[in-house]
């Protein structure tokens, strides 16, 4: 409430002198957020998890490990917010919301007895200043790549953006500080000499013997078996980076793996469309939150030799053109039919950024349906058995963002479900 007042008030303000007051303007509203609610973090013990991809799975396998293990859990993501036994998914479309409305998260986990709270943190976040003033005891590093460098202004900027999120472990605030750092990753080596006083690497390796099998993966943590219903190698490194995080904290070989074990889902991350009931569905329909070539790349070599239909288009415009012809040269690498469609215009022409996309098409000419529930049901329709509809780049997203600010209430899942069940009707 009180951050939607003061976005109001900011759009009457000229951009120039905002832009100039900014920095001290996040800053305050980071404190006196912090202030107003009783300095909340150091009363709980705080994960963090930060990347390029992986953040989101990363953060729900964290929750579930910890819940395995009794505790009581306050998280925030992209996907939900949860306090407690009571989740609301985010439609808020940004990964950490104002300052006031954290602290106000993680003191209502206090009131409800919580005492762990697990936060996923974007470079954007750090920005603005609303890590500030949230005292973590650890912070997962998944991956680094390009994204947001528009917003950023350099590669460099970015990195920057993501180091400052390990101040509060370098000043040692808390009972425990700890970095956790994927170090198959060639940026890992800047947040492990971030100055915690526990640096805990992890790699692939760390999993062997790992086995990546069409319904989910396999591996091995600290000579225990673990398996996973969920698909994909970079998973493996998501439940890796999850786990290597509880251990330092305390948490019990056999709660890790009951956690990951009992997460079978996670929403809008290579989640699986499917009717209820008997139905003649013969291939596969999934959801998924892709919108990197890395996380593109990933999801499509999760799919192996299934012939692949792919729906994408390119989520936010106006920033980061430069990824567009590369995600099309994913998308023309691994998948052997392409449906080209809207995803979050905002201001910007549509057929403009899939003009921009076109370059990256080499081996397909792909199919353009801008209406975005049309390119799903033409997807559908072109599918036999055995074949996989990757659906790609809103995951969990609430809307569909367009011009002059219009949000037009979405879900992938729900629109390929509806698609999906007239499609069959129609076969019957």
């Amino acid at each position: 409430m009180i951050d939607d007042v003061l976005h109001s008030i900011k759009r009457f303000i000229p951009k120039r002198l905002f832009d100039a007051l900014a920095p001290a303007y996040h800053y305050t509203l980071a404190f006196f957020g912090a202030l107003i609610f009783g300095f909340p973090s150091k009363k709980l013990l705080v994960i963090a998890v930060t990347g390029t991809k992986g953040k989101s799975s990363t953060a729900e396998m964290v929750n579930a490990i910890f819940e395995a293990a009794g505790h009581k859990t306050v998280l925030i993501s992209t996907i939900r917010f949860k306090v407690g036994e009571d989740s609301k998914p985010n439609k808020r479309k940004m990964t950490v919301p104002g300052r006031f409305f954290i602290q106000r998260m993680l003191r209502a986990g206090l009131r409800q007895n919580c005492d762990v709270a697990i936060l996923e943190l974007s470079s954007e976040a750090a920005r603005q200043y609303r890590h500030k003033f949230i005292y973590l005891d650890a912070l997962i590093f998944t991956n680094l790549s390009p994204e947001h460098i528009e917003s950023h202004g350099s590669f460099e900027a970015y990195r920057r953006a993501k180091l400052s999120l390990t101040e509060t472990l370098c000043r040692r605030l808390k009972k425990h500080s700890i970095i956790v750092a994927n170090a198959d990753d060639p940026e890992a080596h800047h947040f492990l000499k971030c100055g915690a006083v526990d640096q805990r690497p992890f790699s692939l390796r760390d999993a062997e013997p790992y086995e990546v099998k069409a319904n989910g993966v396999k591996l091995t943590f600290r000579g225990m078996s673990i398996e996973s219903g969920l698909r994909g190698e970079f998973n493996i490194r998501n439940i890796l980076g999850a786990a290597t995080c509880a251990e330092a904290l305390g948490v019990s070989l056999s709660a890790i793996k009951e956690g990951v074990e009992q997460l079978s889902i996670i929403k809008g991350r290579v989640e699986f469309v499917k009717l209820n009931g008997e139905t003649e569905q013969d291939f596969d329909i999934v959801v998924d939150y892709a919108h990197t070539s890395g996380s593109l790349t990933e999801l499509y070599k999760a799919f192996g030799n299934q012939r692949k239909i792919c729906v994408l288009g390119n989520t936010g415009g106006g920033r980061d053109k430069w990824k567009r012809p590369e995600m099309a040269r994913v998308a023309d690498t691994f998948c052997d039919d392409v449906i080209l469609t809207n995803e979050d215009p905002y201001d910007e022409n549509p057929d403009k950024i899939i003009e921009e996309m076109m370059p990256g098409f080499k081996l397909h000419t792909p199919a353009v349906v801008m209406d975005r529930r049309a390119a799903i049901a033409e997807a559908l329709r072109r599918a036999k058995g055995g074949d996989a509809v990757l659906i790609t780049g809103k995951g969990t997203d609430p809307y569909i963002m367009e011009a002059n600010g219009k949000k037009t209430p979405w879900s992938d899942y729900e629109v390929a479900k509806e698609e999906l069940e007239k499609l069959l009707n129609k076969n019957a």
